[in-house]
C-alpha cells in the first residue's frame, strides 16, 4: 500500500504545487483587501495614527588607556664632522758634518 501512495506521478506532483501557489496568492491578495476595508472605514491600525515616543538614547564611550612617554635624545642636525689625520712629525737627521777637502 505505501508503495501505491509514493507513485503519484509527474502531473500530480505539478497539480499540488499549482494548487499551493494559488492558495498563498489568494491568502495575500485577502490580507491586503481587508486592510483596506480597515482603513476606509476607519477602525484599521494605521502607524501614522498611532502615535509612539521614542526615547533615543545616546551612548558615549571615553576610553584613555597609560600614557607611555618616550624620551629621545635630541638629535644634532646641523653638527659637521671632519677627520683631520696629523703627520707624525719628522725626525730631524743630523747633518753630515761637513767633509774638509
Amino acid at each position: 500500500m505505501s508503495e501505491e501512495k509514493q507513485e503519484g506521478g509527474f502531473f500530480s506532483n505539478l497539480k499540488n504545487q499549482v494548487a499551493t501557489g494559488a492558495g498563498v496568492i489568494l491568502t495575500g491578495l485577502g490580507t491586503m483587501f481587508m486592510d483596506e476595508v480597515k482603513t476606509f472605514i476607519g477602525i484599521g491600525d494605521d502607524e501614522e495614527q498611532t502615535e509612539q515616543v521614542q526615547v533615543e538614547q545616546k551612548q558615549e564611550v571615553n576610553v584613555t588607556g597609560p600614557t607611555i612617554v618616550v624620551n629621545i635624545p635630541e638629535q644634532k642636525k646641523d653638527t659637521v664632522v671632519k677627520k683631520v689625520y696629523i703627520k707624525p712629525p719628522v725626525k730631524k737627521v743630523e747633518k753630515e758634518e761637513a767633509i774638509d777637502w
